[in-house]
């Protein structure tokens, strides 16, 4: 068995033990006051989570696969061509795709028609853990063809794909939580990975503060793209999009139907707001 599928096995129930930690964590240590129920909020990103892991399971993992093993078989992409050893293979492709995921990112806010799905993860009023697994299924449908190439184009084997994957959701969970880390440290770890006061930037309803902090797991790709912003511009941060304010807005049903509807103009109501003007 290889290294790959060593870690997949053990990295379902590691998420689930990273969540419930997270979720204890976020009770005692909360890093924002919460705007809605945690119970109310959980269950509706649980319901919408529900569909997009259905998307992945279905759609995302059956193509990601079959792309991972046509590179294994075929010595498809970049690195397959430089011919280096196993360990430096996997550590370069999990590298690879982690940036490459940060540009898929950047794409979700810059194309429109990318947007009106994404918006369905930043609407939420609240960001903790179980905002990271908000995605509306649309967006997971759409993200596969990126996923394929990303994978054909880098030369990501099977063993290299499930590492980054196993690897992909804690850090996830970890940086959309709303934990309170002791300042120091968080400065300290955030020069190397996202953490959550850095990501809780980017969920602000103040667009030029949205438009930062778009990495997944090293924040050096906002570093090198001049998209950082320190954790100390977190301060008193409001998180959500301003045109989906209440309750009502960010039902289940008008969540998953948000990316079909009308367009309404999202962060008119946010520019007054920007500490930075």
């Amino acid at each position: 068995m290889g290294i790959g599928k060593i870690i997949q096995k053990a990295a379902f129930p590691l998420a689930i033990g990273a969540f419930g930690l997270l979720v204890i964590l976020e009770r005692r240590r909360p890093l924002r006051k919460e705007v809605e129920s945690k119970a109310l909020r959980s269950g509706r990103n649980m319901a919408i989570a529900g569909l997009a892991a259905a998307a992945i399971f279905v759609i995302e993992r059956p193509v990601s696969e079959r792309a991972a093993f046509l590179v294994e078989q075929k010595n498809l992409g970049l690195l397959k061509r430089l011919g280096l050893p196993k360990w430096l293979e996997r550590a370069a492709a999990v590298v690879f795709l982690d940036y490459t995921l940060y540009l898929w990112h950047r794409l979700t806010h810059r194309v429109p028609f990318l947007w009106r799905f994404h918006i369905v993860h930043h609407a939420d009023l609240d960001l903790d853990a179980s905002t990271a697994c908000r995605f509306h299924f649309g967006e997971i449908a759409i993200s596969v063809a990126w996923r394929a190439l990303q994978i054909v184009v880098i030369g990501v084997t099977p063993d290299s794909l499930r590492i980054w994957q196993s690897i992909l959701l804690p850090s996830i969970l970890f940086h959309h939580s709303n934990v309170e880390m002791p300042y120091e440290l968080e400065k300290y770890i955030s020069k190397f990975v996202i953490t959550p006061r850095m990501h809780g930037i980017h969920h602000s309803v103040v667009k030029s503060e949205t438009d930062s902090n778009w990495s997944s797991g090293l924040s050096i790709w906002d570093r090198l793209h001049g998209t950082f912003r320190d954790i100390s511009q977190h301060g008193d941060v409001i998180i959500g999009v301003p045109a989906y304010r209440s309750s009502n807005d960010v039902s289940v049903k008008n969540l998953l139907t948000l990316p079909f509807d009308r367009q309404t103009p999202v962060w008119n109501l946010a520019d007054k707001h920007d500490r930075n003007e």
